[in-house]
């Protein structure tokens, strides 16, 4: 059991809890330690050696991350001895740092940089000594790595083993031969990776990044031969206002669509529309198996890094996930088919560009499955295999959006609200929840529930599925039966849901599944950083405007209802199967 202690710091005395590390006492005191490596929660490998202290009676300076509190422990955090200590442990991480700040994409964002600024650290001492020269990883479709930019903290090893238990990455090498890998130096593309982004979210340097498809995108607008779409997802408007100095939290849709006009993109759409058409899919989906006893429980498929995880470490799990695409990849389908038609113009001439909070979305988007436009009008337009396109063409995260903004010089701040263009910007305060935890779900029942009974839930808000706990459960009642539902995020948490599948366990009917923390809200695209309480106020805001819609419930959607009877005929059907659903091939050995 747990007791206080007294502790002094800095010669003042505190009352603590002996379960926590010097570092936290010290946070806790309100004084600031610096650290690179330290995660909290994940990882602390104190290898940075930047959290030093002196404690009194220790003839060496210690790690504030890994020394627990006692009893009369004095700690002094300021004296010349570990101000210096600090400062020779930061140069020696920058000697075998790259100076080329300004051209780097992390420039005025780099926690390595901003260190060197609050030590003081203006020039390094030491001689560059690396010894093992390793090219840039290109091979993944979402991220890079760039090894010369890498100070060895780990967080990024830590994180996708302990948050994600994906183990894409590890320290090879000993001494200066040193690095992060993949198995046999194979990079990314060729790894377990998922393209989750979790790693870059916590990568305090450059070495980490999105691969950017920014140049592309300008391209596309400034090709006066090209009708470029562009659609934003429902996390974006709960985040990209960080990027322009607004709090965490607060919304910011009529200025996102407004910036976006201001860049000249030709129709400034919503995913949440395709989000609704992706709820009436799937919740008919759904009913189908409930009532024909088809494979049970089902999963959402929505989140590209889950499906690229099942693929690789659970194919036996692949008749459980819903067939539907994902809300980015029925937008591209509808755009190119139905929307292609109602303006008349040429599919191949219209570029849909998606800005997601989602890393994974860029490989989503290049996956050879998601050609569905391209095979619908191959017959009509003649077309041979050459001459395929993708549904999607270009996906920018979060952060590359805002980078867009700013370079076409608009004031983002002071913009005046304004509204999505019709038809396909249209969407339900269900479509809105769906970038946080629980949120598909939820929405799915609001529809489920009436296409089972005809009548609107009691109370649309489901409690039970809401919040940052890793697992959640809820169970409703419809015309006599137990639904029974369960929501994970982080794969770690997806793993419990789906050990459960294998034995044979699972109690579910229906299971959630987000690949990062607090889902789509938490992407590896979205703004940095990213804790827990930015979650909780990101997510506040979607559970916020999905409150101040007039439509709510994603079959209510008045402009997916004129789909279905212009076009798609109705949920489940022939086109609907043709352009919104897709299949999926394990790729793993371990089911």
């Amino acid at each position: 059991m747990n007791k206080q202690v007294r502790i002094k710091i800095n010669n003042s005395d505190y009352l603590m809890y002996d379960d926590i590390t010097v570092l936290m006492a010290c946070r806790n005191a309100g004084i600031k330690i610096p650290t690179l490596c330290y995660l909290e929660g994940v990882s602390q490998r104190a290898s940075c050696g930047l959290c030093v202290v002196e404690v009194k009676g220790a003839k060496s300076l210690m790690r504030a991350c890994v020394t627990n509190i006692r009893e009369g422990i004095e700690i002094f955090t300021n004296t010349k001895r570990v101000r210096q200590a600090r400062k020779t442990n930061l140069e020696l991480l920058l000697a075998n740092h790259p100076r080329n700040c300004l051209q780097c994409n992390k420039n005025m964002k780099c926690e390595l940089q901003s260190m060197a600024d609050e030590l003081d650290v203006r020039e390094c001492n030491y001689p560059n000594i690396r010894k093992r020269k390793v090219p840039v990883d290109n091979t993944s479709h979402s991220l890079f790595r760039d090894h010369e930019k890498c100070i060895l903290c780990a967080r990024c090893v830590e994180v996708c083993s302990q948050v994600q238990t994906v183990d894409a990455i590890e320290i090879a090498g000993r001494g200066m031969d040193a690095h992060v890998t993949t198995f046999f130096d194979r990079g990314l593309g060729n790894s377990e990776c998922v393209n989750c982004g979790q790693c870059l979210l916590v990568c305090p340097t450059g070495a980490l990044m999105a691969k950017s498809e920014v140049d592309s995108v300008w391209s596309e607008i400034d090709n006066p031969e090209k009708f470029v779409i562009i659609q934003t997802a429902p996390a974006i408007r709960a985040a990209i206002g960080e990027e322009f100095g607004f709090p965490p939290g607060t919304g910011t849709t009529g200025k996102l669509v407004a910036a976006l006009k201001k860049m000249s993109f030709d129709r400034v759409f919503d995913t949440q529309f395709s989000a609704d058409l992706t709820i009436i899919e799937e919740g008919n989906e759904l009913i189908e198996r409930i009532k024909t006893g088809g494979t049970l429980p089902m999963i959402t498929s929505c989140s590209p890094g889950w499906i690229r995880f099942a693929e690789k470490f659970y194919p036996g799990v692949l008749d459980h996930i819903s067939s539907c695409k994902s809300p980015q990849q029925m937008f591209g389908s509808v755009a190119k088919t139905y929307y292609a038609r109602k303006l008349k113009i040429d599919p191949r001439k219209i570029s849909v560009i998606s800005v997601m909070p989602c890393t994974a979305k860029k490989f989503e988007a290049r996956r050879p499955e998601m050609t569905s436009a391209f095979e619908y009008w191959k017959k009509e337009l003649n077309l041979k295999d050459k001459d395929s396109f993708p549904d999607v063409d270009y996906v920018l995260t979060t952060r590359e959006m805002a980078d867009m903004i700013r370079e076409a010089g608009i004031d983002f701040v002071n913009l005046s609200g304004e509204r999505f263009d019709s038809p396909l910007g249209m969407s339900t305060g269900a479509a809105t929840i769906f970038g946080a935890t629980g949120g598909v779900m939820e929405a799915a029942l609001r529809t489920a529930y009436f296409e089972l009974t005809g009548s609107r839930l009691p109370k649309l808000e489901l409690e039970e599925v809401r919040g940052l706990k890793g697992i959640k459960e809820a169970s409703l009642d419809i015309k006599g039966k137990r639904i029974n539902v369960a929501v994970s995020h982080g794969l770690k948490n997806a793993r419990q849901l789906l050990r459960q599948i294998k034995e044979g366990k699972s109690p579910y009917h229906f299971i959630e599944i987000m690949t990062c923390p607090g889902g789509c809200i938490g992407g590896g695209g979205q703004p940095i950083p990213a804790g827990y309480e930015i979650l909780k106020k990101r997510i506040g805001a979607l559970y916020q405007e999905d409150q101040e819609m007039q439509i709510r419930q994603s079959h209510e959607n008045p402009a997916v209802m004129e789909l279905y009877e212009n076009f798609l005929e109705k949920p489940l059907g022939k086109m609907s199967h043709k352009l919104l659903h897709t299949n999926y091939t394990g790729k793993g050995i371990y089911i």
